[in-house]
């Protein structure tokens, strides 16, 4: 009989390790594909993420996942995110700001149907939400850059980060949290800036551009100012008075929300034209 026993034992456990290997084992995400994020594309059309990142795949690519595809980056020469958000609202009601949706999306349904997701995205970060016609615009300035020149970047970069902010009733804002700190691994480049009265190469050099026409949109609403600093050498950006400058954690451009309503920055930095916007909701 224990023979017997001993063998109806091993069979039924024999029997319940086959039934549990039939279960299903949820596999990963797959990466993306070229369609969406070629590497090659994406390191050789960003100098600030060479000089950061180098040429490192997954350096690169979780960039790509993390950032880039929130701050208007390309990832293939057919790819843009935002472009291609802001381009069906049909995608944008099924997916909201779930990036990572949209570059799935194209792989497997959009470029078969003939959708396009091509172009530049740095002037359309924006949500439904800025599109809304309940919003009222209350104070504008747009200022010149030269996008040819490494400042760009920065100009670029740091518009990005404040763009599509919304600062309720009573509360504060401060431009220097807004944009993190100046530094390669935040995607800064090195470019001039004025220190002590003098033009040196430093990391993050024209984001005071994208303060000071901050700061001119203020004064075109009536918002005031609890923090801000004149530049010790005159700009040729913007006109005397209405810059803003910032130097690390010491000087900074702040205010306080004095409407009834949410405000909200929108800011875009498009072939050398840099403007914001500001908007009660």
């Amino acid at each position: 009989m224990k023979p017997k026993i001993s063998n109806c034992i091993s069979m039924l456990l024999c029997f319940c390790l086959l039934w549990g290997s039939a279960v299903p084992v949820m596999a990963a995400p797959a990466a993306l594909t070229s369609l969406t994020f070629d590497m090659d594309y994406y390191y050789n059309t960003y100098p600030d993420l060479q000089t950061a990142l180098g040429y490192d795949y997954n350096l690169l690519y979780q960039h790509y996942l993390n950032s880039g595809l929130a701050e208007g980056r390309s990832g293939s020469a057919e790819f843009n995110c935002l472009v291609y958000r802001n381009q069906y609202p049909d995608l944008q009601a099924s997916f909201g700001t779930d990036y990572l949706a949209y570059c799935v999306h194209y792989e497997t349904h959009g470029k078969a149907e003939g959708r396009s997701a091509a172009g530049d995205g740095s002037a359309l970060v924006t949500s439904v939400a800025e599109a809304a016609p309940a919003s009222t615009l209350i104070g504008s300035y747009a200022t010149a850059y030269n996008a040819n020149i490494s400042r760009a970047v920065n100009v670029s970069l740091a518009a990005s980060r404040i763009n599509g902010m919304i600062i309720n009733p009573g509360e504060s804002f401060s431009f220097n949290q807004a944009i993190l700190p100046r530094t390669t691994a935040n995607g800064y480049v090195e470019a001039n800036m004025i220190v002590n009265k003098k033009y040196v190469l430093g990391i993050g050099g024209g984001i005071c551009q994208v303060s000071s026409t901050l700061y001119a949109a203020m004064l075109d609403a009536g918002l005031p100012a609890t923090e801000r600093h004149p530049h010790s050498l005159q700009v040729g950006y913007i006109p005397e008075g209405m810059d803003a400058t910032i130097s690390g954690s010491a000087l900074d451009l702040k205010f306080t929300n004095i409407f009834a309503q949410p405000l909200q920055i929108q800011a875009s930095a498009d072939q050398g034209t840099l403007t914001i916007s500001l908007y009660t909701l």
